[in-house]
């Protein structure tokens, strides 16, 4: 495994206030990278990787949630071209990646078996959220909005937004590693 950086994704999906509309299924449309040097504890950059969805729909929920449009996914990627990029550019089969929950992880593995696509990670994942909870002593897990206000952070760009949340939960991960190390 390379160990000299992380990854820290979060993803966004088509989502719908109400029930899922009658044929679509809720799909990545975003994944939101935010490389970790794994030495010095930094966050080195962030990036969003745009999935046009295969079997959904935008809906007004949707994007006002994400702020993605049918319009700025028309050109994007497909899920498989997204999947190559992780694992040529980031080596995402040879990293540890990480998440805020198990919701994206469970996600990735549901998409790739129904799109029979090959998973881009390997066996290391690190629940972000379960880690908070445990080192701050809680009881209960936190969203990403409800642990920054913990902190006394401020939200970096737009929550919901996946490189943003991405490039915020890093910002957490460091933090507890640099804690950890100490």
């Amino acid at each position: 495994m390379r160990a000299d950086r992380a990854l820290h994704l979060d993803l966004e999906l088509t989502c719908w206030e109400g029930p899922t509309p009658g044929g679509q299924t809720s799909e990545i449309i975003q994944i939101g990278v935010c490389t970790v040097d794994t030495t010095s504890l930094e966050r080195m950059e962030k990036r969003s990787i745009l999935i046009k969805p295969a079997h959904s729909e935008v809906s007004e929920f949707c994007r006002n949630l994400t702020g993605l449009t049918a319009e700025s996914l028309a050109g994007a990627g497909t899920f498989a071209e997204a999947i190559s990029i992780l694992k040529k550019e980031y080596h995402s089969k040879d990293r540890l990646w990480a998440s805020w929950g198990d919701y994206d992880r469970r996600q990735f593995e549901r998409e790739c078996k129904e799109k029979e696509a090959p998973s881009p990670f390997g066996q290391s994942h690190l629940n972000v959220k379960t880690l908070f909870a445990v080192a701050q002593g809680l009881d209960r897990e936190l969203g990403m909005g409800e642990a920054y206000e913990r902190l006394g952070w401020p939200i970096e760009g737009v929550h919901h937004h996946g490189d943003d949340d991405a490039w915020n939960i890093a910002k957490v991960l460091c933090m507890l590693l640099r804690k950890a190390r100490s």
